[in-house]
């Protein structure tokens, strides 16, 4: 690290980069404009190339930028000098248990209505000062989400209380997931028994089996989490809730819902095929 400080000086950085030494040590007041506050940023990474988009933001404030992490990890994207951050990886899936182990019933299967499958997944989320564990239920024809629960337990009360909000909206024919504990433990079978809806999970080391699901998590950590920096369980469970319910569901588009949203995309399909009901009052 010092040996790249000394073969990089600021003076070099800035003349590469054609901006002004001066305004390195300048203490600005008030937001930036973009263009000022990216060559910032390169001088700071040119500086320390190690140094990743918390670091950088707060050797920003150092010089005097008023800035915020989330708009300096924005910026560094844009200009291509995002790194990727080296992060304590937790274990969600747990398949060494004697509990009943079920076939894959949606390989190759052709999905053509809503409630025809859901799958299902947990992912964690890392806060300031613990780990918290989010499980959510989906509907894979519309890419709805129909029930999800954050706890900071990775128990059985966790897939439980997401499968029980999810069946309150509707009952899928086929419920499918990955053999962990928490899906194939008895009470969420017993569950899934109780409203006759067919069991489904993918290979024990075969995630693509569940892609769907494995998917949706992708979109809440990089579209939601990785932006964030949840202070607490509470702060976290509001925005993760205004993503999934608002943003997820009404606002964000998607390709393979011929670039509609999840709700709109229901609604059209409904609309059209009339015979389908999605509440079990209208279905009773």
């Amino acid at each position: 690290m010092r040996q790249l400080q000394q073969d990089y000086s600021i003076r070099q950085i800035c003349q590469v980069l054609n901006y002004p030494r001066s305004q390195v040590y300048y203490h600005a007041r008030g937001q930036p404009d973009e263009s000022e506050l990216k060559a910032a940023i390169a001088g700071v990474a040119g500086a320390y190339p190690t140094y990743g988009y918390r670091r950088i933001t707060a050797q920003l404030q150092r010089q005097g930028y008023c800035v915020n992490h989330k708009r300096v990890a924005r910026l560094m994207r844009q200009i291509g000098i995002m790194a990727k951050t080296k992060v304590k990886r937790k274990r969600t899936t747990n398949s060494e248990h004697s509990f009943p182990r079920y076939g894959n019933r949606v390989l190759n299967l052709s999905i053509d209505h809503p409630e025809q499958v859901w799958v299902a997944d947990i992912t964690y989320i890392r806060l300031q000062q613990e780990f918290v564990y989010l499980a959510v239920v989906m509907d894979v024809f519309t890419r709805a989400i129909r029930g999800w629960h954050l706890s900071r337990h990775i128990d059985q009360q966790l897939t439980l209380r997401a499968l029980n909000k999810a069946l309150e909206r509707a009952t899928p024919e086929i419920h499918h997931s990955d053999q962990g504990v928490q899906y194939a433990a008895a009470a969420y079978m017993q569950l899934l028994q109780q409203h006759q809806v067919q069991i489904s999970m993918a290979e024990v080391g075969q995630a693509w089996q569940n892609g769907y699901a494995e998917r949706l998590m992708r979109t809440i950590k990089e579209e939601e989490v990785d932006l964030s920096d949840y202070r607490n369980f509470t702060e976290a469970y509001e925005h993760i809730e205004q993503f999934l319910e608002d943003v997820y569901m009404h606002k964000r588009i998607h390709s393979s819902l011929g670039y509609l949203t999840p709700c709109e995309y229901e609604q059209q399909w409904r609309q059209q095929n009339n015979h389908y009901c999605m509440n079990k009052e209208d279905s009773a």
